[in-house]
């Protein structure tokens, strides 16, 4: 295939994913056919108003090493259109260095966001060639800087250069008290990183005896120096696993479940943290290690007991150093939070593997270290961004001229590639159930499942069963005269806030982030603006309403706009915020039975999500006896049966939703018996219990522990 060939090929796809992955043939390709006219073909790609294809030439060009290809990739880096220059500060990383970037680069870093992010991983690449050069810019640079935030990145940068040439501007910064204190911050966190380096231990020990923040930030420093040379070893009785979910407060009670981004990810970690440790059959994992964000304070006071404790499920958190930041913004941190995970995975003294399950800053910086320590990864493999950008490219809510803006939001195409980075350097990797799973993750993801079918298992998600009968006995016993408790009283008190001719509707509850992808405004759209709000009132829970994110505010004002805040209660809308994961399984349960004198019985569950891998909220909504609506893809398809547990939809058509919504109302408000209830909680009891997550999950860890083991014999052997 010839240059312009594999350029049409991606000009003419006919989705968005597809073009995305046609772009690593034009990369091949152009890498196979150096010289003028691949130069010329890629130039008018980068001109076209096809963003796909302007991003698919960027990269192209950074696999075509010659002078005039140096030369065009730089000219990009200077681009009027952002995301290309965004593109081109990602591309250049695979080039040696080239001095003309090195300002332009340095001045990303300085802006920050992701962009800056791309530019400090050029340079951290860079700087194993060419040390002296990177450091002399960046010290340069600060010269003329005086932003504290943009002295801070900086700073942080010039740690990562490994050349004693650093180390003079990081003490100097550190000790610098007339210095903001987030540069100092920046300048402590990068002398941590440099053990047995003169002057180093001295000056934190200085600093680490003061009672301010910084004091608690050279104290970590000083963990990060003496736990350098301490070697992650495999367990020696048990397996210990290592989790992550960086963007989230998770604590054993789940107290902040809903929040934020505070998702079913976290309920699940949790959960299933607690089923590994507890199933002991064969060769099973004896800890678990639950990392995620955390304050410098509460990362101290884990390290040493994540050391003492050899069993059970411990939790580690992830000092971000900052305000914790929504997931889409949070790829700065990526240094941040690759010295926090190494920490802790060197506290815990021994670790068999570390399982990773997002395409975010988390996994990026874990897999870092995992590499760095020795230590194999199993990656859950999901069609995400993959099956966003498919979902919005079918509605029409993002184009191919669209697509670059689009893409300096929620970072598709890196998204996309951390995706296949992960899967193929994972010892092995876990799929979710999908109706047309081969076939998905060919076309979505570009991996090809059957060619080792060895290094892939199906594991499908679980519910803690145990949480969700209580809360069934509970609501039941409710609906049947006896007192509320406490979770069903508030609920009680919610619906009473109603006017009086919107009670006795029944419930349509929905669980979830408030989060575009999850689709709650757009399900507040398609029930107000239908009859369904005249048939039921609505529950949404989720959200931190009193300190919203950036995303939750994007989705309330989208709420707003439809029923104006201090009309909730007159239309029916119930928006309560997040509630801990026991009292949303009460709500969830009580949807279901009714509350006496309140709300009728026999409600409905909807997810509205644009994608669903799998739907913990909607297992935990069947469990409870409800019928469902779920998304017409991913994993929801391989569980909801159609018209009988529940109703699939395309939830980005909000026609469609609405009718799904509407049948699922109509149906269950017309069951006479619950044996379809029944069938509901047998489909999850069955097949969808966190201790058959587990069971699998211990099988899965079982066989890598021994095929690293044979790896390891076999290398001392040579």
């Amino acid at each position: 295939m010839g240059i312009q060939t594999s350029l049409d090929a991606v000009l003419g796809a006919d989705r968005i994913v597809d073009a995305m992955r046609l772009a690593d043939d034009l990369a091949f390709v152009a890498s196979r056919e150096p010289g003028p006219r691949t130069l010329r073909v890629l130039q008018s790609a980068l001109r076209s108003d096809d963003t796909v294809a302007a991003i698919a030439a960027t990269h192209a060009l950074a696999a075509v090493f010659d002078a005039e290809a140096s030369r065009v990739l730089s000219d990009v880096l200077s681009e009027d259109r952002a995301y290309l220059r965004e593109h081109a500060a990602w591309a250049l990383a695979s080039r040696l260095p080239q001095p003309d970037t090195l300002g332009r680069l340095i001045a990303m870093i300085a802006a920050g966001g992701f962009g800056g992010m791309l530019a400090q991983r050029t340079l951290e690449h860079w700087s194993h060639a060419a040390p002296q050069q990177v450091a002399v810019g960046l010290e340069s640079a600060l010269l003329g800087i005086s932003a504290p935030e943009a002295r801070a990145a900086l700073l942080e940068t010039l740690g990562l250069v490994r050349d004693d040439i650093a180390l003079r501007p990081l003490l100097v910064a550190a000790g610098d008290r007339t210095e903001d204190v987030r540069a100092r911050t920046a300048a402590v966190s990068a002398l941590g990183q440099r053990p047995g380096t003169r002057g180093v231990e001295a000056a934190l020990l200085e600093l680490a005896v003061a009672d301010d923040e910084l004091a608690d930030v050279a104290r970590l420093a000083l963990v990060d120096l003496q736990t350098a040379a301490r070697p992650v070893l495999p367990s020696a009785d048990g397996l210990t696993v290592a989790q992550l979910f960086l963007h989230a407060d998770i604590d054993a009670e789940l107290r902040s479940a809903g929040a934020g981004d505070n998702g079913g990810i976290a309920t699940l970690l949790v959960r299933l943290g607690n089923a590994l440790v507890a199933e002991r059959d064969g060769e099973s994992v004896s800890r678990v290690l639950t990392m995620s964000r955390g304050s410098v304070l509460e990362a101290m006071d884990d390290l040493s007991r994540i050391g003492d404790t050899p069993t059970g499920h411990v939790f580690g958190r992830v000092p971000l150093l900052t305000d914790a930041p929504q997931q889409a913004a949070a790829w700065p941190l990526r240094v941040t939070a690759r010295r926090g995970i190494r920490r802790l995975l060197r506290s815990a003294g021994s670790v068999d593997m570390l399982h990773l399950r997002m395409a975010d800053v988390g996994s990026l910086a874990a897999a870092d270290v995992a590499r760095e320590l020795d230590i194999p990864v199993i990656f859950t493999v999901a069609p995400d961004p993959h099956a966003v950008i498919h979902s919005l490219d079918l509605s029409g809510d993002l184009t191919r001229a669209s697509f670059g803006e689009a893409d300096l939001v929620d970072h598709f195409w890196f998204r996309t590639r951390l995706v296949q980075q992960l899967a193929a350097n994972a010892a092995h990797t876990v799929l979710f159930p999908r109706p047309t799973l081969r076939q998905d993750m060919r076309q979505l993801v570009g991996i090809d499942i059957t060619a080792h079918p060895e290094r892939h298992t199906i594991v499908p998600e679980g519910v803690d069963l145990q949480v969700i009968d209580a809360a069934v006995s509970d609501a039941r016993a409710h609906a049947g005269g006896a007192e509320p408790t406490a979770p069903l009283a508030e609920l009680r008190g919610l619906v009473q806030a109603l006017p009086e001719h919107r009670r006795g509707l029944p419930l349509i509850v929905s669980v979830g982030r408030l989060h575009r992808v999850k689709g709650m405004a757009t399900l507040v759209e398609t029930w107000a603006g239908s009859e369904l709000a005249d048939r039921a009132n609505l529950l949404l829970i989720g959200g931190d309403l009193g300190d919203p994110s950036a995303d939750e505010r994007e989705q309330l004002a989208l709420i707003d706009a439809v029923v104006f805040p201090g009309d909730r209660a007159a239309r029916g809308l119930i928006l309560p915020g997040h509630r801990p994961n026991s009292v949303t399984a009460s709500w969830v349960a009580a949807a279901r039975t009714g509350l006496p004198g309140l709300s009728a019985a026999r409600g409905i569950y909807v997810c509205a999500s644009l994608k669903e891998e799998f739907g913990i909220a909607l297992l935990e909504a069947m469990a409870s006896g409800l019928l469902v609506v779920a998304p017409d893809g991913g994993g929801p398809a391989t569980y909801v049966l159609e018209g009988v547990t529940g109703y699939l939809a395309p939830t980005w058509d909000r026609d469609r939703l609405a009718e799904a919504i509407d049948a699922a109302l109509s149906a269950s408000l017309a069951e006479t018996t619950d044996r379809r209830a029944a069938k509901s909680h047998r489909t999850v009891e069955r097949s969808f219990t966190i201790q058959r997550m587990a069971q699998a999950l211990s099988g899965v860890y079982a066989g890598i522990a021994e095929d690293e083991r044979s790896l390891r014999g076999e290398a001392l052997a040579r």
